[in-house]
């Protein structure tokens, strides 16, 4: 096991039981940048979405604890935030949570001569991805080869709903009235 490996696993650990004490999501950790000057990133989440309390509370937690067991051997910059509207998609389970989306998919090796998908994630299939490619269709793409996903905003489709909330609130009845 290299040493970058294991200072992510030990950070990971680390950032997984300060967010699961606050009954957070633990998205995403990592460790990047160079040796003289990393940068620790941790992405959490919850259903209704992370306040600054979270990422402030979890912050200080894995600050104290990296610096008390202090296994980076410099400087480090912490950052801990929510993984945003286009998160990132690490793991098999993401890909079931988020089936139906749209998404951008990178793979280490080439399927169907194509490393680079843009579509929705249909869902998983033991250890693949099946992915509907607004080029090449449907394909499948091992997790394990997955260099980089993320969740794609559909823009229109958010001010169409963005809309359709607005007519519905200018629909209904002022509070404690009856309609």
């Amino acid at each position: 096991m290299s040493d970058e490996t294991s200072v992510d696993g030990r950070v990971r650990e680390i950032a997984g039981r300060a967010a699961a004490e606050r009954g957070l999501e633990l998205v995403h950790a990592e460790v990047a940048g160079g040796a003289h000057a990393p940068i620790v990133r941790v992405f959490i989440d919850k259903p209704d979405g992370v306040t600054h309390a979270d990422c402030s509370a979890v912050s200080l937690y894995v600050g104290t604890v990296l610096d008390v067991e202090d296994f980076i051997h410099s400087a480090y910059t912490l950052e801990v935030s929510s993984p945003g509207l286009e998160r990132g998609l690490y793991k098999r389970e993401d890909y079931e949570r988020f089936a139906g989306r749209a998404a951008k998919l990178k793979s280490r090796s080439a399927v169907n001569g194509q490393r680079n998908f843009r579509g929705h994630i249909v869902g998983v299939e033991g250890d693949t991805v099946v992915f509907d490619d607004k080029t090449s269709g449907r394909v499948q793409v091992p997790v394990a080869d997955v260099v980089k996903a993320n969740l794609e905003i559909d823009v229109e489709e958010e001010f169409r709903l963005a809309e359709e909330r607005e007519r519905h609130r200018k629909a209904a009845p002022p509070d404690g009235q009856t309609g």
